[in-house]
């Protein structure tokens, strides 16, 4: 599988990561599922603390057990689940960071984090304070680098600036190119690699995903999401599905460094990863699907 350089990093990311939300909570199936995925050359995962109460967490440091030199892990923070309360709050704090990061090593089974991501932010956070949490746990040998996972670009442009993050995960995909107008090109300019969530956007590009796109997604009604299915099945090929279309238009940008599609089968994780092997986009055809969704989605998340 290609592998490209993370941001400043020195991680080497293959293409077509794992997403690791989807896997579910049953363990046996979710390790297998993710030892297959690194059989087939898929060296990053990406989890979350928050992600099924850290269970996620536990399962990826079950299965990386004895191939901890084969593997990026990617976790997040900032989510904080308060014993005897429902859902979570957030908590960008230096002492919520720096606490946090020793229960995710913990269940991760690992000795440091290759990726730690700040998971969501907002221009009211104590910047300055998360930036040094990050930074101190660098110097500490706990984690290598560090990112932050938000789709908005106030956010994102504030680290930027002020912080040494080698990557930002964003969601993008055909049905969500609100990157493409402020993002994409801020990080490509700067060297900061592009992490693309939901490059199938949610199920909707999937070869059968009529029954999704019935249910809209973002601000498009489903005329619109079937009109764009249409468009992009004009562009399938002997060698690429219309779900590997979709995966092969998010890489095709010159800022993403690799997609992160979830799993819950083997049979999707293997046709994800097939992407990495099928036809890449040419500059037509890049052009073509621009034609069927505007870029400009950006109403909120400022």
């Amino acid at each position: 599988m290609k592998k490209n350089r993370l941001g400043s990093s020195e991680l080497m990311v293959g293409e077509i990561g794992l997403g690791c939300m989807s896997l579910g909570t049953e363990v046996k199936p979710a390790v297998a599922l993710i030892h297959e995925a690194l059989d087939r050359g898929v060296n990053l995962l990406d989890t979350a603390d928050l992600y099924d109460a850290g269970l996620n967490e536990e399962i990826v440091g079950q299965a990386i057990q004895g191939r901890r030199d084969q593997v990026i892990v990617a976790t997040k923070v900032g989510n904080r689940r308060i014993p005897g309360k429902e859902g979570w709050s957030w908590d960008p704090s230096k002492a919520y960071i720096k606490q946090a990061v020793r229960d995710s090593l913990k269940r991760l089974q690992t000795e440091y984090i290759d990726l730690y991501q700040l998971h969501g932010g907002t221009l009211d956070d104590p910047i300055e304070e998360t930036i040094e949490a990050f930074e101190e746990l660098k110097q500490e040998g706990l984690i290598r680098y560090y990112g932050i996972s938000s789709i908005r670009p106030n956010v994102i442009r504030e680290y930027v600036q002020r912080a040494s993050i080698v990557s930002v995960m964003n969601q993008y995909s055909v049905a969500d190119r609100r990157a493409e107008e402020e993002v994409l090109p801020l990080l490509e300019q700067k060297g900061i690699s592009v992490i693309a969530r939901g490059p199938v956007a949610s199920g909707v590009l999937a070869d059968s995903g009529a029954a999704k796109a019935d249910k809209g997604y973002l601000d498009y009604t489903p005329e619109e999401l079937h009109i764009i299915r249409e468009g992009l099945s004009r562009l399938v090929t002997d060698n690429r599905s219309m779900a590997q279309t979709a995966i092969r238009y998010a890489l095709a940008h010159p800022a993403v460094a690799a997609v992160v599609p979830g799993a819950s089968s083997r049979e999707q994780l293997l046709h994800n990863i097939a992407a990495s092997e099928s036809v890449p986009l040419t500059a037509a055809e890049i052009n073509e699907i621009r034609e069927l969704s505007p870029a400009n989605l950006y109403k909120q998340h400022r």
